[in-house]
């Protein structure tokens, strides 16, 4: 079965799959070129784009997995939360992916689903990379100071510590600043009490500014737009800063929506040049 869809500019008929998933891998990287291209005609929003773009993820699964089964030695999460993270990372290459960039999907969409399962590792891991003598020599601290403190009746001192362990005291101070990684405390937890309620760490530290890491790219990318002509900037702010729809630019424009997509395919393809040369 087929399913066909008329846009301004011409017909467009897309295969009805039964179920995207049990695509074979060869068969997807076929179909999924035929729905690349009619996604780029297609008006977002509408019934048709939405089933294009919702069968190209589900052909694409298969890249997730593959991807996921590297990971599986990394820590004790289940496969399927791995696998749910790394379809975020295909959803972005679907919706970035051109078919002018002459490459195959899987190679553009790859770097992509990892991208977003090492983050997921970093995020959900350590911060702090304890390594393995560190770890031991924690281990051995404890046990040290234990008995130091029974035999004693106090803490020892980091003099009677080496001499136990039989490590320089730096070693032991080493140990002790490694074993502060074991242990975390939750931004929410109270720090202090007073007439006015609890303060807690997350009250005394900053927050990052994900803006801060596009102002290079907004510096290098303003004199390059400032050398488009008129139309190609009136392109851009339409889209961009109104948000409207290709099919919606056209209108204002007196010309096709498929028209607008070539137009605002090159123009982004002259900035995406120019960006790369003065990076």
């Amino acid at each position: 079965m087929t399913m066909t869809v008329t846009t301004q500019a011409r017909s467009v008929v897309l295969p009805e799959i039964a179920d995207p998933s049990q695509v074979a891998p060869k068969d997807a990287r076929e179909l999924s070129r035929l729905f690349f291209d009619q996604l780029a005609v297609l008006e977002e929003g509408t019934p048709e784009h939405q089933y294009a773009r919702n069968t190209l993820i589900e052909m694409n699964v298969s890249l997730v997995r593959f991807a996921a089964s590297r990971f599986r030695s990394r820590g004790s999460e289940e496969m399927e939360d791995i696998v749910q993270v790394g379809t975020i990372g295909l959803i972005k290459a679907i919706d970035r992916f051109e078919l002018s960039r002459e490459v195959e999907f899987t190679s553009f969409a790859v770097p992509y689903i990892v991208g977003e399962i090492k983050r997921f590792f970093r995020d959900t891991t350590w911060a702090v990379h304890v390594p393995r003598r560190l770890q031991e020599a924690r281990v051995q601290l404890a046990k040290a100071t234990e008995e130091l403190r029974s035999r004693l009746g106090r803490l020892p001192t980091v003099r009677e510590l080496s001499q136990l362990m039989c490590l320089s005291e730096e070693e032991v101070n080493e140990a002790r600043l490694a074993s502060n990684g074991y242990t975390s405390s939750s931004l929410d937890a109270a720090l202090t009490s007073s007439e006015d309620g609890e303060a807690a760490l997350a009250d005394f530290i900053g927050t990052d500014d994900h803006a801060l890491e596009l102002v290079e790219d907004f510096h290098a990318l303003a004199p390059l737009i400032a050398e488009l002509d008129d139309r190609e900037r009136r392109i851009i702010h339409m889209r961009f800063v109104e948000e409207l729809t290709q099919a919606q630019i056209g209108e204002h424009l007196g010309v096709s929506q498929m028209h607008v997509s070539r137009l605002l395919g090159r123009t982004l393809t002259k900035l995406r040049e120019g960006m790369l040369t003065t990076s």
